[in-house]
């Protein structure tokens, strides 16, 4: 973020992003310590623990909740914000990948308790993803960030990213907008766009424009689905 955004934000927002940028700087090198060591789950825990609270300010005892009940199986940690649950967080070993597989379990426990956020963590690599689970409909879960508090990207964009999982953010639910913005030009509804009467009709007339050749819309759209639009992104 600018200097000059940052001097128009509100208070709670600066304040957030100067926590966390100091946090991150403070907790490196322990999670350094922890991948190089190849801690064990229980150990990444800790540390999740820490940048929840640290970090992120969470009340451990009134916002967090760990071993969370899910119908006869337990998420590593419920997120709370004012009592009110909104969130999963899933936590594996500090040097492990995370796979599709650990997605799919947290995934399961955020459906059952109708929840549309999930966050899935070795301690360096933070993903965060929206659930969406409507009736008779597959459930889609999609990545809205990812970020490696060890990795080259600069500190400010790391900052940009967690601000969204902040208590003072969540609870003002800043990260339904970045997912608004995010899911308004993926490559699916940018498909959805392109095929749609108005941007087909804006195209013939520039195509007449610069050619005077004035094609059908059905063999414009024809010519969009076979040969520009992927397969899997095109309407039924």
């Amino acid at each position: 973020m600018s200097d000059t955004a940052l001097r128009t934000s509100p208070k709670w927002e600066t304040d957030a992003r100067e926590n966390l940028k100091i946090a991150i700087r403070k907790l490196q090198r322990p999670l350094a310590d922890l991948v190089e060591r190849d801690v064990n789950e229980g150990d990444t825990r800790i540390f999740v623990n820490d940048f929840l609270r640290v970090a992120l300010e969470y009340d451990q005892y009134s916002d967090l909740t760990t071993e969370f009940a899910v119908r006869g199986e337990f998420a590593d940690y419920g997120l709370r914000i004012d009592q009110q649950l909104v969130a999963f967080i899933e936590v594996k070993r500090a040097t492990q990948t995370l796979g599709a597989r650990h997605l799919r379990q947290v995934e399961t426990y955020a459906v059952k308790e109708g929840l549309e956020w999930i966050i899935l963590t070795n301690g360096r690599v933070w993903q965060v993803y929206n659930v969406v689970a409507r009736t008779g409909q597959q459930v889609a879960t999609t990545l809205v960030f990812e970020v490696d508090l060890l990795g080259e990207e600069a500190p400010a964009k790391k900052v940009d990213k967690l601000f969204h999982l902040h208590r003072s953010a969540l609870k003002r639910q800043t990260i339904a907008e970045l997912w608004k913005q995010k899911a308004a030009t993926a490559p699916a509804a940018l498909a959805r766009v392109l095929q749609s009467d108005s941007v087909l009709t804006a195209v013939r007339t520039e195509i007449w424009r610069k050619s005077r050749f004035k094609p059908e819309l059905k063999d414009l759209e024809d010519a969009l689905r076979s040969q520009v639009i992927r397969p899997d992104l095109l309407l039924p």
